[in-house]
């Protein structure tokens, strides 16, 4: 840990205590030098955070000491008690919100938010299958197709507290919560047959846990990848994309935010 001279506020800039700032696998694929996005060295890691406004440069209008902000953008290098950057790469929050809820907002109920929202039109009664359903991701699209009452069958790895950790996920509005093991069986075709084929299924495992999620996807549905928590590749089988049109794609979430940085599309 070094230690940093906070710099001066100019006039555009913000200065902000920082509350908390939470630790993302991406953050340490940063550290490894095996993320997209490598800052120039020396560098303070960490992107997500939310703090507390302490001073305010002079042409600033939007936020004022008091006010509580995340960071609006990846890249901050949000591990640091005090951070001054220009007003526009902050994002204003009610204090009200829990700090812990608003130092994650940005990447995984975001990403959670958009993968439901860019690829398939989904309504009340359709179904979504996911892998990693326990990640922070997987659990902020379990609660958002809860409130949409949309189906989903959740699929986590094996393990000692499996029997706790599906019944925590079904507290937060799961449908179904099926092991790996079980997705893998033919006869789990009979679970999905209760549900209206699935036209979404989001991946970040990939390997052959992606597989088994692409079989139980109706014709023409979406499969997104959005991580690869096993460093195992996608497989696509030719069958999948030529007699029931699959269709593949990715979502990266700091993509996403350089794209449409000036506009409002929530």
């Amino acid at each position: 840990i070094q230690q940093m001279d906070v710099p001066s506020v100019g006039e555009g800039d913000v200065k902000m205590k920082v509350l908390a700032s939470p630790v993302n696998p991406s953050d340490i694929n940063v550290i490894q030098g095996l993320y997209p996005l490598s800052p120039r060295l020396p560098a303070v890691g960490g992107n997500e955070v939310v703090g507390m406004v302490t001073e305010v440069g002079s042409t600033v209008t939007s936020l004022k000491p008091g006010d509580h902000v995340i960071a609006g953008q990846p890249g901050l290098g949000t591990w640091r008690d005090t951070v001054v950057c220009q007003y526009d790469k902050l994002l204003a929050v009610p204090v009200e919100l829990p700090v812990h809820l608003a130092a994650t907002l940005m990447v995984n109920p975001a990403t959670a938010y958009r993968m439901m929202s860019d690829f398939v039109q989904l309504g009340e009664g359709d179904t979504v299958i996911q892998n990693g359903a326990n990640s922070g991701v997987g659990q902020a699209v379990i609660q958002l197709a809860a409130v949409r009452k949309i189906n989903t069958i959740n699929i986590i790895r094996n393990r000692s507290n499996v029997d706790q950790m599906k019944e925590y996920l079904i507290s937060l509005g799961a449908t179904e919560v099926i092991t790996e093991e079980d997705n893998s069986k033919r006869d789990i075709k009979s679970l999905y047959q209760r549900y209206s084929p699935a036209r979404l299924g989001l991946n970040t495992v990939g390997g052959d846990s992606a597989t088994n999620v692409m079989r139980q996807l109706t014709p023409q549905a979406v499969l997104v990848t959005y991580g690869g928590m096993s460093r195992k590749p996608v497989m696509l089988p030719t069958g999948s994309l030529i007699f029931k049109e699959i269709k593949f794609v990715g979502y990266w979430n700091a993509k996403w935010i350089e794209r449409n940085k000036n506009c409002n599309c929530c």
